[in-house]
């Protein structure tokens, strides 16, 4: 696949995904280096997003498993946004942020949950308890 192609299904992966206040945060690294840019929206969205085989919810979960297993937490909050807007509840990411608790540990986990909440309160599918 040309660069082109991988290029513009990644965009397409990214509208799909974030919303437009979060991709213009994100296009700070465009103005720093654009080849890094390029890389980010080609290889990591074209290349690896658009693929078949997973769902779009199902690329998101390993996303966020990932993320909270690297302790990635600035990554963390967009990509709970991000799989919100694709329809992951709140309740499979609690639950997801649960069973990583297992593996790596609670701080992780409670710093995960943390995010969670802070994002949740611009959604309502659930009732939060403090």
């Amino acid at each position: 696949m040309e660069n082109n192609e991988r290029f513009e299904k990644g965009i397409q992966v990214m509208n799909e995904l974030f919303s437009e206040e979060v991709q213009t945060g994100m296009r700070h690294i465009q103005k720093i280096s654009p080849d890094f840019w390029d890389m980010i929206v080609s290889s990591g969205f074209g290349d690896l997003y658009a693929r078949n085989t997973l769902t779009m919810e199902q690329r998101e979960y390993i996303t966020l498993t990932t993320l909270i297993t690297q302790g990635a937490f600035d990554q963390l909050g967009v990509h709970i946004q991000a799989a919100l807007n694709i329809g992951v509840t709140q309740e499979e990411i609690i639950e997801i942020i649960i069973h990583c608790t297992g593996y790596v540990g609670f701080p992780k986990a409670i710093q995960a949950m943390g995010i969670a909440g802070e994002i949740f309160k611009d959604y309502k599918s659930i009732n939060l308890q403090p």
